[in-house]
């Protein structure tokens, strides 16, 4: 049971508890629930029979309610381990009948926490003469308290005064618009707290009240059955766009059927009209009310969204790091980390593994390595076994949710292979083309390296490429420097590409790691570089380049501890081994860098 507390800001509070409410959604962010007049509603009608309808599904969720007369704010704090102090309030739709509140408001609001965005779900008055002297105004005069209660509140919920926001589905949609436009109408007796947002996020909105593109029952439930002419030109509110109205992300579907997209257009138009920032997102399909998104182009509005508001300085744009790593043997599969300056690096899960691993003759997941291509996907390899003779394959949209593991034969063509250890991968943008890659010792070949020394492994670089991890190119030698190699980890840099790799060579000793590079992916690459590392036993290189400074990290196993150096030309390296933290038994793994948004995601829901 889960007791959500309803109160106003002078602490008079009325307690519901609902079971079960909201434990399938890990919603870990609402706090409170609050009344937005606790002073009193101002514009009402008392009405003893007028009584709230709520739905709650079977789960607990209150999916949607109507007939609302007491307005409410359902707070939804970000995590302060990710929070960047913006704040939007959210106007779920519903013709001005009912209103949404699921998947209008709540799962909307547990989307803007995950890239740090606290939200408030606005339980809005639906207009009705019943319970309102002037039904035309009560959703205003909540939406205007609404942003005055958040801004008020500020520094209390620890929020950017300056960056509290809106955004309205469909008939939120209206209400949403009309406060970008009205937000100084004076429609009660308010404080000097600005009404005004600072940005607005329009969801196939209603907008206009002219009959040729309105939402019939929006119109009619907001201004009667015939409304004034004045009425009409009040509440279109394309018509009251100025230079003033607050930058506005608007988002509809060609075939949506009950709010037309000349909605969208027309205010997108009044809005360039007049310079105001604005950006419009217009998708073949998804209807009407398609909340987060369903199938088809739609449901990418969120990631468009998130790259608006970090370009209009909404959200910060600073990028994060993702470490995957093993511990052991491998036999409990991925473990991941995070960074946000790339020498202090953090468990997640409580260093417990994501992933456990299924395929393969030994069912290990070493060496895993992952990259994100064009598709958008995450894209990972790993080592399955010491005797295979392929690797593993996942993909996944978020780091967290993966698809089905695969089982890559790249190597069973060669009946002498004894292994294929270390795979990685590398995007090229230009040819759409993933590389795979990894070390493999194939018995009787190249024995002009071959050693008694650690079971007689003499290992080459071999790779395949593939557009689409479906259909793979014939395996092909990668490299061949002349010495026992492993470990390479290839990166664009400019025009060319480098390859950090280990000279695995055990008598003489080497066991360091040096640089290749190459104008093409695939090769060929030149003649391997003097050591990079010092006098130490290392493996497993993975590099970034953070503000012209490249940065390699590597696995010191003898030490059992990780290293790094780091260099701004590739040719002069300083050790900073002291300067980096990562969590204790990390073994071989791959440094990505993430958008802040997608770490966000990893921290809440590895919490």
């Amino acid at each position: 049971m889960i007791n959500i507390e309803i109160k106003s800001v002078s602490k008079l509070t009325l307690v519901i508890s609902i079971i079960g409410f909201l434990l399938s959604s890990n919603l870990w962010s609402q706090t409170e629930i609050i009344e937005l007049w606790p002073k009193g509603i101002p514009n009402s009608i008392n009405n003893s029979d007028y009584k709230e309808q709520p739905k709650i599904a079977e789960n607990g969720i209150l999916t949607s309610t109507s007939m609302v007369s007491i307005p409410t704010l359902s707070i939804f704090l970000a995590d302060p381990k990710i929070t960047n102090g913006s704040a939007v309030v959210i106007f779920p739709g519903g013709g001005y009948k009912h209103l949404s509140m699921d998947k209008e408001g709540s799962k909307i609001a547990k989307w803007f926490n995950s890239i740090g965005i606290s939200a408030f779900v606005l339980k809005y008055r639906l207009p009705s003469d019943l319970i309102m002297k002037d039904k035309r105004i009560g959703p205003l005069q909540d939406a205007q308290e609404a942003i005055r209660m958040v801004r008020r509140n500020a520094s209390k919920w620890k929020l950017d005064p300056n960056k509290i926001g809106i955004i309205g589905f469909s008939a939120g949609g209206h209400l949403a618009s009309t406060l970008s436009t009205q937000y100084n109408e004076r429609v009660y007796e308010a404080d000097q707290t600005s009404a005004k947002p600072d940005f607005s996020i329009l969801m196939y909105p209603v907008i206009s009240m002219d009959n040729n593109i309105t939402h019939m029952g929006s119109k009619e439930n907001l201004l009667g059955k015939t409304p004034s002419v004045e009425d009409i030109q009040n509440y279109s509110n394309e018509l009251g766009v100025d230079e003033n109205t607050p930058a506005t992300f608007l988002v509809h579907a060609t075939d949506d059927g009950a709010v037309l997209v000349e909605n969208s257009i027309n205010y997108y138009m009044a809005l360039k009209e007049h310079g105001v920032t604005a950006e419009m997102h217009v998708y073949e399909d998804g209807g009407h009310g398609f909340g987060l998104g369903r199938d088809g182009t739609n449901n990418t509005w969120p990631q468009a969204c998130e790259k608006w508001l970090k370009a209009n300085d909404i959200i910060p744009s600073n990028q994060s790091y993702v470490f995957t790593y093993f511990k052991g043997n491998g036999e409990d599969g991925l473990h991941l980390a995070y960074s946000r300056d790339g020498l202090i690096w953090n468990p997640l899960n409580n260093d417990q593994s994501v992933l456990i691993p299924r395929v393969g003759k030994d069912n290990l997941m070493r060496d895993p390595c992952i990259i994100k291509g064009g598709d958008g996907m995450y894209h990972m390899v790993w080592t399955v076994s010491w005797t295979d003779k392929g690797i593993g394959y996942a993909n996944s949209p978020d780091l967290i949710h993966w698809s089905e593991q695969q089982f890559l034969p790249v190597m069973t063509h060669e009946s002498g292979t004894r292994n294929t250890w270390a795979p990685e991968i590398t995007y090229d943008q230009e040819d759409n083309l993933f590389m795979i890659y990894w070390s493999s010792t194939i018995q009787g070949k190249f024995p002009e390296t071959q050693s008694k020394e650690e079971n007689g492994y003499n290992h080459r670089i071999y790779y395949t490429t593939t557009k689409d991890f479906k259909t793979f190119a014939d395996t092909k030698l990668l490299y061949e420097p002349g010495f026992n190699v492993i470990d390479a980890s290839i990166v664009k840099n400019g025009n060319s590409f480098l390859m950090f790799l280990k000279n695995e060579t055990r008598n003489p000793v080497e066991k360091n790691i040096r640089i290749a590079t190459s104008t093409h992916l695939t090769g060929p690459y030149s003649i391997a570089s003097t050591p990079i590392t010092g006098d130490y036993w290392a493996e497993g290189p993975t590099a970034l380049e953070r503000d012209g400074v490249w940065r390699v990290y590597f696995d010191k196993y003898i030490e059992k501890s990780y290293g790094a150096v780091e260099s701004s030309d590739l040719k002069n390296w300083k050790d900073i081994s002291e300067n980096i933290v990562f969590p204790k038994g990390a073994r071989h793994g791959t440094v990505i860098q993430v958008d802040a948004s997608v770490l966000n995601q990893l921290i809440t829901y590895f919490k």
